[in-house]
């Protein structure tokens, strides 16, 4: 093993110990916050808005959960939906076109699943007549995973159609405090993601901390209706504030697409429109709701503003054929399923749970020899993130010569995984076997090289193009074109790399 590759080598054990250094920090914060939790006087939580609701009765229904965490909505001046209507004439979201037509806004939540600590059957109580009445043991429930659907009859502007639900998620936890004689527990949103036209690597997601400002605003993309988180509730989206995971691919809010301006680049402040006071629309916070006092005037909730109507999630069964794919694409209609809280390994993990399984990208590759590439998440089914420039750290394997007999392993870094187009900078060793003709004997010898490669990486999403089908695989399809050297102080051979296939990187 030669110096180069032990070098390399050393780098990923230290990249692995860091992120796993990270997860135990991770795993210690919320056992910390546990702790630290006796810092907080019991019942003041004026200063953390996150905590929806707090009391001593552990009984709870669906529908009262879904009150206390609800966002307010919030449209751009130029939604064409709103056909010029503001403040409590507004009438969007609206209910399905087979429900009856209230005289007001409609919004829908689903509690998809429960975390469970102890018996399943004393947690949830389902009730066979009203969903959202269905009773919820806080006793028994550590977790909580809460999304709300948005059904608007039509999105307009580049790839407009008829219909659309989107969506956002948020993630509750049950903080039990049996000191507090007042308020043994708190339901608190620790997550929501803002769902951006079905690709994982666009949603908008945001970890909220004390400074997030309930109930929280969700900016709503001008005729496209893509869902943004706001944290301070100020209209303007701030990369980094409002959105805090995967920056470099987080939608945003674009609302020039309306208009035409199709880009899939990095988010620009340009692309949104400020948000104006008269087009909120809010959420039917219950009474005791600690929040609701931020919007009352003389003893009335949101007097200027819309206030949307709750009801649960309901299945297609009696959607007309064209819609039928917009409610039952999005997951499981016989909601909530239980699941064990088994450990706080398992706490950590539901609230970090992402899945980027189609971001394994496998392309065709030549560089003198054509073979095969291979890139995976740094830790397979777990991207390892650039925590100052953003960006991620992934594993590229390739295979190439006759029978693929020549093989490569680099690291590869990349600003995003979604753009349009991005460079690349990678950098690993290559195992190159050859034929040797000597003394009238043909044998194989095996050369190792240190081999560095930069580029650019062009990605196309598939999934509202004719080659739709092909997004069953991957979100993006893509042409990589680099510049390969072999050799680390002293370079021996230049050659040129081009990549065409499927996957993010």
């Amino acid at each position: 093993m030669n110096l180069n590759t032990l070098a390399l080598l050393s780098l990923v054990l230290l990249l692995s110990i860091s992120c796993l250094s990270r997860q135990a920090a991770a795993a210690k914060k919320i056992a910390d916050f546990e702790v630290n939790a006796e810092d907080v006087p019991c019942c003041d939580y004026n200063s953390i808005q996150a905590v929806v609701w707090y009391g001593n009765d552990s009984l709870m229904t669906a529908e009262d959960l879904a009150a206390y965490c609800a966002p307010v909505l919030w449209f751009s001046p130029d939604e064409p939906l709103l056909m010029e209507t503001e403040g409590r004439d507004i009438m969007l979201p609206e209910p399905f076109p087979f429900e009856d037509t209230p005289d007001r806004p409609v919004v829908y939540y689903r509690v998809r699943n429960l975390m469970v600590d102890g018996d399943e059957e004393m947690a949830y109580e389902e009730s066979l007549t009203d969903r959202g009445q269905s009773v919820i043991d806080l006793a028994h429930v550590v977790a909580v995973d809460l999304d709300f659907f948005f059904y608007y009859h039509a999105e307009s502007g580049f790839g407009g159609h008829a219909h659309d639900v989107e969506s956002a998620e948020f993630k509750v936890f049950i903080w039990k405090r049996t000191e507090c004689e007042d308020c043994r527990y708190g339901v608190v949103v620790t997550r929501v993601i803002g769902k951006a036209h079905g690709v994982l690597w666009y949603d908008n997601t945001l970890v909220l901390d004390e400074y997030a400002k309930f109930p929280l605003h969700v900016m709503v993309e001008e005729g496209k209706h893509a869902s943004c988180t706001d944290k301070n509730g100020d209209g303007y989206f701030t990369p980094g504030y409002d959105v805090n995971r995967r920056v470099n691919d987080a939608w945003g809010v674009r609302d020039v697409i309306r208009g035409g301006a199709l880009s899939s680049a990095s988010y620009e402040a340009w692309m949104s429109k400020v948000r104006q006071d008269k087009h909120r629309v809010f959420p039917p916070l219950p009474a005791d709701s600690p929040n609701r006092r931020h919007f009352t005037e003389n003893g009335v909730y949101a007097p200027d503003n819309a206030v949307y109507e709750l009801r649960p999630f309901p299945t297609a069964a009696k959607a007309e054929r064209d819609l039928v794919h917009f409610i039952a694409d999005k997951g499981d209609t016989n909601w909530p399923s239980l699941e064990a809280a088994s450990s706080l390994k398992s706490i950590v993990e539901w609230n970090n749970a992402e899945s980027f399984v189609k971001s394994i990208s496998i392309s065709l590759m030549a560089d003198g020899d054509l073979g095969v590439s291979v890139i995976l998440p740094f830790f397979i089914f777990k991207t390892l993130e650039d925590p100052i420039a953003g960006g991620y750290i992934c594993q590229r394997v390739y295979f190439k010569d006759k029978s693929l007999r020549d093989i490569g392993w680099m690291l590869l870094y990349t600003p995003s995984a979604s753009r349009w187009v991005d460079g690349y900078f990678s950098g690993g060793v290559e195992w190159d076997k050859y034929d040797v003709y000597e003394n009238d004997v043909w044998s194989t010898k095996t050369r190792t090289d240190f081999v560095m490669e930069t580029g650019i990486r062009f990605r196309a999403n598939l999934a509202h193009s004719p080659f739709s089908f092909m997004s069953f695989l991957t979100d993006f399809w893509g042409i990589r074109v680099g510049i390969k050297n072999y050799g680390f102080w002293d370079i021996d051979r230049l050659t040129y790399v081009l990549e065409i296939g499927s996957g993010t990187w």
